[in-house]
């Protein structure tokens, strides 16, 4: 009976293994302060077969929700972060939340700051890829929003100003 258990494990473990995708490509943004706040961090990009796994860690934050998108442009040379155009929408359509197909393809929704202004996230992304064509991240520009993504109003989701801004590279 032992044995059979092992081997139903052995069975199960190597079943899971072989379903899993190796990673592919990654792309990295460091992201720096705009409009005179302290936010600071990385935002890493890693391509997970048709998926995208984001994973970031911010500092500087106000305690609380702060949208974090996708930009159009990897410019983050305005003060404010303006430079990055709006958000990363090749499809044109309507804005949302990151699980919900009908959404543009830079919204990841919110992070969530802990009391001393830190936050983490790791999250996996439909309807992007770590490249430059069509659906690709490189060369666009990371936002970390002032305020929380309501996740509903189009185009910006109500997120308030731009206090984080990076190039993903």
């Amino acid at each position: 009976m032992k044995n059979v258990i092992k081997a139903a494990t052995c069975a199960m473990l190597l079943s899971a293994c072989a379903s899993m995708e190796p990673d592919g490509p990654t792309a990295v943004a460091m992201v720096r302060p705009a409009s005179g706040s302290q936010v600071r961090g990385e935002a890493k990009f890693t391509q997970v077969g048709s998926r995208v796994r984001v994973t970031a860690e911010l500092t500087g934050l106000s305690p609380g929700a702060h949208g974090f998108h996708i930009h159009e442009k990897g410019d983050c040379s305005a003060a404010d972060g303006m430079s990055t155009g709006g958000h990363f929408n090749p499809q044109s359509k309507k804005h949302g939340a990151p699980d919900t197909p009908d959404r543009h393809a830079g919204d990841l929704g919110n992070l969530t700051a802990d009391q001393s202004g830190k936050a983490t996230l790791t999250m996996m992304v439909d309807g992007i890829s770590v490249g430059k064509g069509m659906d690709g991240v490189i060369g666009r520009g990371l936002i970390v929003h002032a305020n929380a993504d309501d996740l509903k109003t189009d185009p910006t989701g109500n997120a308030g100003g731009r206090y984080g801004c990076g190039v993903i590279q």
